[in-house]
């Protein structure tokens, strides 16, 4: 069950670090989808969202590995 859960997370993690990091680069333009004050998209790279991209897709894929990994007995 905790594998389960792990890989969920770890999946998550990685497809939103990925999206960050590319929007962080500057390569990928989205509009905010749900915003509770005044929200404005990324206006061209943003160092903080390209390191907190990496650091999501890094925690995202140590979870998957970790998930995938086989139990010892």
């Amino acid at each position: 069950m905790i594998r389960t859960i792990a890989l969920v997370f770890g999946i998550i993690a990685l497809l939103l670090g990925g999206l960050w990091l590319l929007q962080g680069l500057g390569i990928v333009h989205l509009r905010p989808i749900l915003c509770f004050a005044d929200c404005a998209p990324v206006q061209g790279p943003s160092v903080a969202w390209a390191v907190t991209g990496a650091i999501a897709l890094a925690i995202g894929g140590f979870g998957v590995v970790l998930s995938r990994k086989p139990v010892s007995k």
